[in-house]
Parts: structure tokens; sequence; C-alpha cells
């Protein structure tokens, strides 16, 4: 319903990451949750994200072929920490808006 930003992408891939060692399809299907992300755009995504030095990629066999797994980084771990605090601040914002009027007490009808 709401577009997703570039940095809230990376954000939610960083943390689902950060959970798990993961694989790229595996961590569409876990985004697929909050949002509908295909693999063609979240795999630059993991591109990017590897070629800043927040994730990293392994291989490891899986039934006779290599799957490429991602692993966050130090840097990685820092920039989640940031976005978190981030996302916080950002949410309490528009939560300030969104969030229902309050309702009007007595005393307050009386003035």
């Amino acid at each position: 319903m709401f577009p997703i930003s570039a940095a809230l992408l990376d954000a939610m891939v960083l943390s689902l990451v950060d959970r798990e060692d993961t694989y790229g399809y595996k961590i569409t299907q876990d985004m697929q949750t909050a949002a509908k992300i295909s693999e063609s755009t979240l795999y630059p995504v993991l591109r990017r994200l590897q070629k800043n030095g927040a994730l990293e990629t392994f291989d490891k066999a899986f039934m006779g072929r290599n799957r490429r797994y991602y692993k966050i980084t130090a840097l990685g771990q820092a920039m989640l920490s940031q976005y978190r605090v981030d996302w916080t601040q950002h949410k309490v914002q528009v939560d300030s808006i969104l969030e229902a009027k309050p309702a009007v007490t007595s005393e307050e009808e009386n003035v």
C-alpha cells in the first residue's frame, strides 16, 4: 500500500540477514510478509549492500549445487543499528499525525 524507500529496503534486508545467514530466494520470501518485493528488486539491493561492505557472501552446497548465502558484517550491523534508531524516530513522527485524535475530556469541553 505504501511505497518502500531504498533505505527501508536496505534496513529490512539487513535485519533479515542479521537473524541468520541466508540466501536470496529465502530473503525474498521473508520480505513478502511485509511488502511485495520481487527477486528482480531484491538482488540489486543485495549486490549494493555487498559492494558497500554491509554483507559478505559464501557458497554452500545444496542438493548438488552451490547456493550463495549472505552474512551481515560488522559494518552492516552498525548500519542496521542506525536504521533502527532512524526508523523508531520516523515511526513516532508519523504516528503522531496518523493516530486517532484523542477524545476530548469534559474539562476541555468547558473551556
